[in-house]
């Protein structure tokens, strides 16, 4: 008889910025991916219809939603492990739209961990945010700095932390948390700075509208984090499963800095003119991360493998293909 296919793994969130990236690098590893995409009535499959048919032959695209139990207990039935990044993620919308966020940041992360509990799942790796820690109060900040959420969104990653802590504590669920600095690359919504000082100066923008640029931020290329999460994914249990790990650099860049170093790589010469509506009210502002990830490194053996400067390179390709550039709105605040 032939041997039986292996099971596949689940992604949630896979339709966005960082789930697309970790979709391919699954299948390029030799996975069967089971991805979630949130139903909507258009069938998009968000930025998985982008993905070369070859990685898409071994993806099975599910419509659903992480606040649904039932989407959830069917897309993880009968995987090896589950890949949660669906979540509401832009901190601006978090002021409009606190509910939401706890809606699918919470209580979504309550449904995937009651259906990995219920069916036995091995792996479970959740997907936390720097933004938990708030301003760093010591640096570089390690995964034992004070939880200081300064924004709902961030509020609602840390109460979704928290109950995957407990889940573990309770019903040993093999759960292991990932909690990145900020992300960057193709794909990236304009919600983000990188992707919108890029995408401004791609569509011939050359006053760059921006909010606060004293904030200090550890930047890391999307297939550095992707790695990571490869990395607590298929680690042994016994070096990851019920710890907490954050995936940076250690460097850190104003975004006042960060505006420069991009009008260089693109050779152009920025203004940048201040928008009140893109400023967070004062105490939420987080003012300066920079991640200490030695725990990570010393349990799986990653590192980054991109410099600031090269993800940005490859960021600026992305967004000067005008294929890529007309799938974003260029002149409007993206909220």
């Amino acid at each position: 008889m032939p041997a039986s296919a292996p099971a596949p793994v689940a992604v949630t969130g896979a339709e966005g910025f960082i789930g697309s990236h970790l979709v391919e690098a699954l299948v390029a590893a030799g996975h069967r991916v089971r991805a979630m995409v949130q139903y909507n009535s258009f069938s998009s499959y968000g930025w998985l219809e982008t993905l070369p048919g070859e990685v898409m032959d071994n993806v099975e695209v599910v419509l659903g939603d992480v606040r649904d139990p039932g989407s959830v207990h069917g897309l993880v039935t009968g995987t090896e492990a589950v890949y949660h990044l669906a979540a509401l993620i832009a901190i601006p919308y978090s002021y409009r739209a606190p509910h939401s966020y706890v809606e699918t940041n919470v209580t979504g992360t309550l449904n995937v961990l009651e259906a990995v509990r219920h069916l036995g799942i091995p792996r479970l790796v959740h997907t936390s945010t720097s933004e938990t820690y708030g301003t760093a109060q010591t640096v570089p900040i390690s995964e034992d700095h004070p939880i200081n959420t300064q924004s709902p969104y961030a509020a609602s990653k840390a109460g979704g932390d928290r109950l995957a802590d407990s889940y573990h504590a309770s019903f040993e669920v093999p759960v292991v948390t990932l909690r990145p600095f900020n992300t960057f690359g193709p794909r990236q919504s304009m919600r983000a700075v990188i992707p919108t000082v890029i995408g401004q100066v791609a569509a011939g923008e050359r006053t760059i509208t921006l909010g606060d640029l004293r904030p200090t931020r550890d930047f890391s290329y999307v297939k550095d984090t992707v790695a990571a999460f490869l990395a607590v994914g298929t680690a042994p249990a016994a070096d990851v499963v019920g710890r907490t790990f954050n995936s940076g650099t250690g460097e850190e860049i104003s975004v006042g800095d960060l505006v420069s170093l991009i009008g260089k790589i693109m050779d152009t010469e920025l203004e940048v003119r201040a928008d009140q509506e893109r400023i967070r009210p004062a105490a939420s502002e987080v003012m300066r991360l920079v991640c200490d990830a030695s725990r990570l490194r010393a349990a799986t053996g990653w590192a980054p493998a991109h410099t600031l400067e090269q993800g940005l390179a490859q960021t600026v390709a992305f967004f000067r293909d005008p294929l890529n550039l007309g799938r974003y709105k260029a002149g409007i605040y993206n909220v």
